[in-house]
């Protein structure tokens, strides 16, 4: 997650380290751990909630997308919301919301009341997480600088990973009916003593001064917001809303993007610094590896969602069983993230390429093995290809952000580095908006093991769009070496 927002380096890097780094540090990854533990873990907690709060599918989805949305859309502007008036106050001002809102979606007695308070804790979780990256860069220099990002990125691989297992096992000592909660009253400890310590222990911000509301965009957060939330609403809404008309939205969506992009398009230098500067789409590397993120989070994010869901509703697994399950794709990711952050440079593009081939793979022999050891077997024989895909991933998240920002000017690095991760979580959204569609509308006629099969054919289809990307930057970057071994030199 590091490259939220590059701004932190230079004027606010004091000229002694402070001696309380390492404690600030810990301090940082534990907050990043609540707010990404809350991606996964409430995976297995999803058929509890369904039974405890009598939730439709689409409230479910809800579940699941309103939080990466509302993560996704504030991240650029709570970014620069730090630099102005103080990343200490920001992330204290976000970790309080965040734990606030946790307990609310713990103590939540309907489905709408948990959605809304979901999309609170997504918010919250996107003004704390940008501070991080942001403190880590003023606090520390040199050597010490990697070593800091890379305990951070090791606490976003072990998020995940811990995410489906922590949850399971929660449930299971708290019962299945009521466990769900639990899954969320866990932010309240780690949240209150990050409080503590986040005051005691974070650096001030030197630079920070005012800021007004327009240099946020809040314009162009309404207008991506409601492109987004345009785009999701039929196919969230497609049990509930019978009728085509629901699809007239997609029209909505696509003004209301354009009508984004030509918003941001405006804005200019010493003006409204927008959501997203258009100007860094101009590099080829970028943009692929923008539209290559935000396909592959459609797809990938979205089997956590639906495996679930089919183990415990379907095979009628435990929360905990559910969990072991499917904690396979996790640790392969894990393990091959280290690896790929070392060959990335060495073999470029077409390592993301290798990455998304075996996660195609591995997520379609995972459809095989459902269908040749039906029943509860199943979870078994998802194992070793779930392992494969996660191996997979590992080599396509952290090479394809490196190859993604290695072209991007340094003074443009932190709005680029924002820009990257808010295609992540806005492609999350979509995807288990799509999956989940297709997902839910199988069930009630063919069953659970079909409905499992249709997700992942729609999930695949998005990895395979998103190896399409990768293959087209390795194209292009071919031409262009042999177009440069021609050119004489000057």
């Amino acid at each position: 997650m590091a490259g939220h927002n590059g701004r932190g380096s230079g004027e606010d890097t004091p000229a002694q380290p402070d001696p309380r780094r390492w404690k600030a540090l810990a301090v940082c990854l534990v907050a990043g751990f609540m707010t990404l533990l809350d991606v996964s873990i409430v995976n297995v907690a999803l058929p509890s909630i369904r039974t405890g709060l009598r939730t439709s599918e689409a409230d479910l989805q809800w579940v699941l997308s309103g939080y990466a949305l509302a993560f996704g859309l504030f991240l650029i502007p709570a970014g620069r919301l730090g630099d102005a008036r103080g990343r200490r106050v920001v992330f204290m001002a976000g970790l309080a919301l965040f734990t606030l809102s946790s307990a609310a979606c713990g103590a939540a007695q309907s489905s709408v009341w948990l959605v809304v308070a979901r999309l609170v804790q997504g918010l919250a979780g996107g003004m704390v997480a940008p501070q991080i990256s942001a403190l880590i860069q003023q606090m520390f220099s040199g050597r010490e600088r990697g070593r800091a990002f890379g305990m951070f990125g090791t606490v976003v691989g072990v998020s995940t990973a811990v995410g489906p297992l922590l949850g399971g096992l929660l449930i299971e000592a708290a019962g299945a009916r009521e466990g769900w909660r639990w899954v969320f009253y866990v932010n309240l400890p780690l949240g209150i003593v990050c409080l503590l310590l986040a005051r005691r222990l974070l650096p001030d911000t030197p630079s920070a001064g005012h800021v007004r509301i327009r240099d946020l965009d809040p314009f162009g957060v309404l207008l991506l917001g409601g492109g987004v939330l345009a785009l999701l609403l039929p196919f969230v809404q497609q049990q509930e809303w019978h009728g085509d008309e629901k699809w007239l939205l997609l029209v909505v969506a696509a003004l209301l993007l354009a009508g984004f992009v030509k918003w941001e398009s405006r804005c200019r230098p010493g003006g409204t610094q927008p959501v997203l500067d258009m100007s860094l789409f101009r590099v080829r590397a970028f943009w692929l590896g923008c539209l290559l993120i935000l396909l592959y989070f459609a797809g990938f994010t979205s089997i956590f969602f639906i495996s679930t869901l089919y183990l415990q509703s379907g095979l009628h697994y435990t929360a905990l069983e559910s969990g072991l399950a499917i904690t396979p794709f996790a640790l392969g990711s894990g393990a091959a993230a280290g690896i790929g952050g070392r060959l990335v440079s060495r073999f470029g593009r077409p390592l993301v390429a290798v990455g998304l081939t075996m996660v195609a793979v591995g997520l379609a022999a995972t459809a095989l093995a459902v269908h040749l050891v039906p029943g509860r077997g199943a979870g078994w024989a998802m194992a070793a290809p779930l392992l494969v895909a996660g191996l997979g991933s590992g080599l396509v998240i952290a090479p394809n952000q490196t190859l993604t920002l290695s072209e991007v000017p340094v003074p443009m690095a932190g709005s680029a580095g924002g820009t990257l991760q808010t295609g992540q979580r806005v492609g999350s959204a979509v995807g288990i908006a799509a999956v989940g569609s297709v997902f839910f509308a199988q069930v009630p006629g063919d069953g659970w093991a079909t409905a499992y099969d249709h997700g992942l054919v729609v999930a695949v289809a998005f990895v395979v769009v998103a190896l399409l990307v990768a293959l087209a930057d390795v194209a292009a970057g071919r031409r262009d070496r042999k177009r440069a071994a021609r050119t004489p030199p000057p």
